[in-house]
């Protein structure tokens, strides 16, 4: 098939793009198995493109036994039956484009499923042509693993094999071993099937665990001292977070792979990547990544994925990343399918206000957003017990961890409906009650809902490109208020966000004035030289680039 990529518009859109990220078992059943397919998102691109979002975000959808539910892949270029054929990706690729929305696809790069043809043939021997494709490594004289490495989703990072009477590494399952990507026939058999998906049609790659691609030296990981939520966006009660990952990932010669990975791209143009980076210095590996032009065009990392909410807390990242990635590209994210919803993980279920300051939190930083389905309907965590659980890492780790289940429930579209429109069966997870009050239909119907106050404010960061490739300023916080600014090819703004649960008022310059355009959630009153911001509320305000500095 032929490259059918957008070709109109910028080529360097991604930049402040606003990408949103559909799980495909949770979006739309068309098929009436009570699993989302490629046919449901097909049919519900009308409903994304009224978002007013640049591109689509597909989890994988690949051929896998479903282990990790897609993550573990058997097949690069298969199209795995529960979410339909080659040909409906290829319809749904034609259907996003003819709707402006650009369609970037998730790719598993680091491991694949222990049931990919490739691992079958390297642990039939040790000297048959894929030997090498994977990370195997004797025991100690003891019989135990190579290593301290710890796999993210509990016990040793090394799984016994007696095919080959040898350990083989995993970072994540047992059944999802890594490739080995010191070995150059796997780097051109990977970058061959990333042009599958290029001549495919597809604008962009999400490059899940990008920086596990390579391991360094088989030596043990020194302990860590520091144990603390969210600086690999893994919780400290896992045996992972009490290491410092200094040989197991982000090794130099990564970059290497990632140069080459960015010369393919660079061979369609308009094509991007953006990269998950879960390490123990996220922002300087975001930074690394993606400087100079030449690697990855944007990362994403933990950081905003943490149970702090405070303003100083959300500052420190934000600050820090412009200090250090220079001519690079952050992408920021405030929830996706491994983090427990927002609205409930920083206290925000059924807060309106709360809802919209951390809606314009994001969507006025510098960077690309990812934007996870229902993140627009304030959708909270499901509670589920431990029999409805089918997540690996919920099950291993219960009950101080219920997993990643609670934020991948059903899309509710229609509050009355059975399993509230997502299926005409029962779902592979169940629909919480309380989210059908906050189905499509019923918000659509209510013009203060939060769906459409996304709508309403991603039309308007469209008409400010200031907003979305512009410079950014940060002042210090000030009782609990965030004030920054943006600026681009003469147009200045500044941005007011008032975390506190009561009103505040600041000294602004005389010449800030309203912008006429705002949407009425941005509710902040600029007058005679004053800011009032009401409880959790919003300013925007534009100014003359000679106007003189402000101190709020």
């Amino acid at each position: 098939m032929l490259n059918t990529q957008l070709s109109n518009g910028d080529p360097d859109w991604w930049r402040g793009a606003v990408i949103y990220q559909i799980y495909p078992r949770s979006f739309q059943d068309a098929g009436g198995d009570g699993i989302g397919d490629l046919q449901g998102v097909i049919q519900r691109l009308d409903y994304i493109a009224s978002l007013n979002v640049d591109a689509i975000w597909l989890s994988p959808f690949f051929t896998s036994p479903m282990k990790d539910f897609g993550y573990d892949v058997s097949d690069y270029r298969g199209v795995d039956p529960i979410f339909g054929t080659l040909e409906d990706f290829d319809r749904l690729v034609e259907a996003a484009h003819a709707r402006g929305l650009r369609v970037t696809i998730d790719q598993v790069l680091s491991h694949s499923s222990d049931q990919h043809p490739w691992f079958q043939e390297s642990r039939a021997s040790r000297d048959n042509a894929r030997a090498d494709w994977y990370v195997w490594a004797d025991p100690r004289p003891d019989g135990a693993p190579p290593t301290n490495w710890q796999a993210i989703f509990g016990g040793s990072a090394w799984q016994w094999d007696t095919r080959r009477c040898q350990y083989y590494l995993h970072n994540f399952l047992a059944s999802q071993p890594d490739l080995n990507f010191r070995n150059p026939e796997v780097v051109e058999a990977i970058l061959g099937e990333v042009r599958f998906w290029l001549e495919r049609g597809v604008d962009g790659f999400r490059l899940d665990a990008v920086n596990f691609c390579t391991h360094g030296e088989l030596k043990d990981n020194p302990p860590r001292e520091d144990i603390q939520e969210g600086f690999i966006g893994v919780r400290p009660d896992n045996p992972y977070a009490f290491q410092r990952h200094i040989h197991d990932k982000t090794q130099p010669e990564n970059l290497a792979f990632l140069e080459r990975l960015r010369a393919l791209l660079d061979e369609y143009p308009g094509t991007t990547s953006i990269g998950e980076v879960g390490d123990d210095d996220s922002l300087g590996v975001m930074a690394a990544y993606t400087r100079g032009g030449k690697r990855l065009h944007m990362c994403y990392s933990f950081n905003l994925l943490t149970e702090r909410a405070a303003p100083k807390d959300l500052l420190a990242p934000l600050a820090e990343m412009e200090a250090r990635i220079g001519d690079g590209w952050p992408c920021w994210a405030v929830g996706n399918h491994d983090i427990t919803r927002v609205a409930t993980r920083w206290k925000a279920a059924g807060d309106m206000a709360k809802l919209r300051l951390y809606m314009a939190f994001l969507l006025t930083q510098r960077g690309s957003v990812c934007l996870y389905q229902g993140e627009e309907l304030g959708l909270t965590e499901a509670s589920l017990s431990f029999e409805q659980l089918v997540d690996p890492a919920g099950i291993t780790f219960w009950p101080s961890y219920k997993g990643r289940d609670g934020c991948r429930t059903p899309m509710p579209w229609h509050g009355n409906q059975a399993h509230a429109g997502f299926s005409s069966a029962t779902p592979w997870l169940p629909v919480p009650d309380e989210h059908r009050g906050l189905a499509v239909d019923r918000q659509e119907a209510d013009p203060e809902s939060l769906l459409n106050a996304y709508r309403a404010f991603l039309a308007f960061r469209r008409r400010h490109p200031a907003l979305i490739k512009g410079e950014i300023h940060y002042h210090p916080v000030r009782d609990r208020v965030l004030c920054l600014e943006r600026t681009h090819h003469g147009q200045r703004l500044l941005v007011a966000l008032n975390f506190a649960d009561a009103p505040r008022e600041l000294p602004a310059p005389v010449e800030a004035e309203a912008l006429p355009d705002a949407p009425a959630l941005v509710n902040g009153r600029w007058a005679a030289g004053r800011l009032t911001l009401p409880s959790h509320g919003i300013a925007i305000a534009g100014l003359v680039d000679d106007a003189g500095p402000w101190s709020p």
